[in-house]
């Protein structure tokens, strides 16, 4: 191990062991929330088949129409999420809106898991330079949308299989509704760009939603379920999960809400994403990025790579932010202005 891996790994622990009020939350399949009942006498079975039948139907899983209720105040766009969860709190979505110019590009952004209400703030300032627009999105149970005593390991990750599930699909279609806000206020040239779960989540969305042209993705995986079973930041999760399910089964479970699956949505569609990795991540894991893009090949999918000497944490520091910023910023100026 280098003396730069070492560094980086003891950084990304630091890290990792600063963050407060971590907790592990009890097992529950949730199969109540993806409509099926809470005493299923097979959960197990009934998720093999509900996770199947999902994957080949996803297009309507995914699928919204615009919000009816659109409203735009002091540069927070608010509406009515397309998914009912069982907190209202949850239901009302949330972005910040950074407009560049009133036609034109512009590009949604998810941030990581537990961001903050000011998180990103200067991604959204980078790409206003560039002349894009950015509307940056709180996702499902996060800062305005938190339940209640979940200020932290929210609902978005968790140990309850359906009510991720849910969630997960949630935050997608909330995207998608951001996406027809946009083309009805004028913008034309759409993008996404996502942060750790944000990526995953950002990518779906582009594979189900033809009308973004370029996506770029800091960090990404195979499955949801390699990243919760092998990530730092979610061991807390795996530890009320392993004593109930395998790996092998939770990928099943959760393929649906996982980028994998979805790869060939993109082949020949003119589509074209970046992803930005770190080599020495140990929340996504560098095995598991590399696996994604074998399988992604050179055929048909447009894409490209980028691999910085960090992790997970250390992609926001100096210098790999810059490195990561100049790149992504330049990539989606190019191909959507």
């Amino acid at each position: 191990m280098s003396w730069l891996e070492q560094a980086v790994r003891r950084y990304e622990h630091r890290r990792w062991a600063a963050e407060p009020n971590r907790r592990a939350s009890p097992f529950a399949w949730g199969l109540e929330h993806i409509g099926g009942r809470r005493d299923e006498s097979d959960p197990r079975g009934f998720l093999r088949e509900w996770a199947a039948a999902t994957l080949a139907r996803s297009g309507e899983w995914f699928a919204v129409t615009p919000a009816p209720d659109y409203r735009l105040d002091d540069g927070v766009l608010s509406f009515t999420s397309a998914v009912e969860s069982p907190w209202p709190e949850n239901n009302t979505v949330y972005a910040r809106f950074f407009p560049a110019r009133k036609s034109g590009p512009a590009v949604v952004i998810l941030p990581q898991w537990n961001a903050r209400w000011e998180a990103q703030e200067g991604i959204c300032r980078w790409l206003n330079a560039l002349g894009i627009t950015a509307l940056k999105l709180s996702m499902p149970y996060h800062d305005r949308r938190t339940v209640e005593g979940r200020e932290r390991d929210n609902y978005l990750v968790g140990p309850n299989i359906g009510l991720t599930l849910q969630a997960n699909r949630q935050a997608v279609c909330d995207v998608r509704r951001c996406l027809r806000w946009l083309e009805q206020m004028g913008y034309r040239k759409l993008g996404v760009l996502g942060t750790s779960i944000g990526s995953a989540i950002s990518f779906i969305t582009m594979c189900h939603d033809p009308a973004i042209r370029a996506g770029a993705y800091l960090h990404a995986s195979t499955y949801f379920a390699d990243v919760v079973s092998t990530g730092m930041t979610t061991t807390h999760v795996w530890e009320s999960l392993r004593p109930k399910v395998t790996v092998d089964e939770l990928r099943h479970y959760w393929a649906p809400i996982s980028p994998f699956p979805y790869l060939e949505r993109l082949r020949g569609t003119g589509q074209k994403f970046l992803l930005i990795s770190g080599r020495y991540d140990p929340t996504f894991w560098f095995e598991f990025t590399e696996e994604l893009f074998s399988a992604i090949g050179n055929d048909g999918i447009l894409h490209e790579r980028v691999v910085l000497p960090c992790g997970h944490y250390s992609l926001d520091q100096p210098p790999f932010k810059h490195i990561a910023g100049y790149r992504f910023g330049t990539f989606l100026f190019e191909n959507l202005t």
